[in-house]
This record gives structure tokens, sequence and C-alpha cells, in this order.
């Protein structure tokens, strides 16, 4: 026992491994976020005619759509995200905040209320306009996936870096 004046040494204190799971902070440990500022490049596409015709999208407009192989890129900077496609048919580039509402005019032409957030390696992003849709982008490795869901239509499309 241990007189109320001795001083307390650390190899006496209470580690705090040992104290009970539900008393330890939570762990905040940051995520990797390692697919930014790399380049994605379109190497498969199913089901993307479905997805755009569930949409609205015109026969021209799709055909260009998947005739072409778009580049993805996500960067980040003092908390804001872009997201940036580029192809031979049209550009888009979106900036916003995880878990923030914004203004988006869709690659189509639709205008949407959208919002990202993001859970481990995906970055998931809600689409609210006449349709609800949702695009989950999930990063591994040198590869992004992007599942693309509107009404029961899901598109899967697969990119690798560059």
């Amino acid at each position: 026992r241990r007189r109320p004046t001795q001083p307390v040494t650390t190899a006496r204190a209470a580690s705090p491994a040992k104290k009970h799971p539900s008393l330890l902070p939570p762990k905040t440990l940051p995520v990797a976020m390692d697919f930014l500022n790399k380049k994605f490049k379109m190497v498969s596409s199913e089901n993307f005619d479905e997805y755009m015709k569930a949409l609205g999208v015109g026969l021209v407009t799709r055909k260009m759509g998947n005739a072409v192989t778009p580049t993805v890129e996500v960067t980040e900077k003092d908390g804001v995200f872009t997201i940036k496609t580029t192809s031979t048919f049209k550009n888009s580039e979106i900036n916003f905040k995880l878990g923030e509402e914004f203004d988006e005019e869709t690659v189509d032409g639709r205008k949407v209320k959208s919002v990202v957030t993001k859970d481990g390696n995906k970055l998931i992003h809600l689409q609210k306009g006449e349709k609800e849709t949702t695009i989950i982008r999930e990063f591994s490795g040198d590869e992004m996936k992007a599942i693309l869901k509107v009404d029961d239509i899901v598109c899967t499309r697969v990119y690798k870096s560059e």
C-alpha cells in the first residue's frame, strides 16, 4: 500500500490499455486517403446505357457517353474535395466538403442537390433531384470501382490508376 505522501512513479501508474475498453477515448486515427491526387482511367463499364436510360438521357448523349473512357481525379485542399472527370466528350468538376450539401449540375444536365460522405475507402455521393441517384466510389490500391444506382438499375465502372 502506498502512503499519500509518496510520489506516484510512471512504472506504477495505471496503463490506459489495462482500463476497460469502454473507458478508453475513441480512436481518432486518420483514415488513409491514398487515392488522392491519382488519375484513374476507366477500363470497364457494365449497365451504363440502362443507367442513363433510367435517368432520361437521350439516345445521342447515351451513345457518346458509352463511347468514351473518362479519367477521374480526386484531390483535397483545406477540407475541400474536388472530383474532376475528363473525357473527349465532356469534362466536369465538383467541389465539396464531406457531409455538406451542395448544388450540382450533372454531366447529363440534371440539376441536383448532392452530398458526399466518406466511409473507410469509399466516397458515397448521393444526388437528389427528379430521381435519387447514388454513386459509390470504392478505392483499393491502384483501382477505383464506381457503383452507380438509380431506381433498380446498378451500373459498375472500373478504373485503374494511370
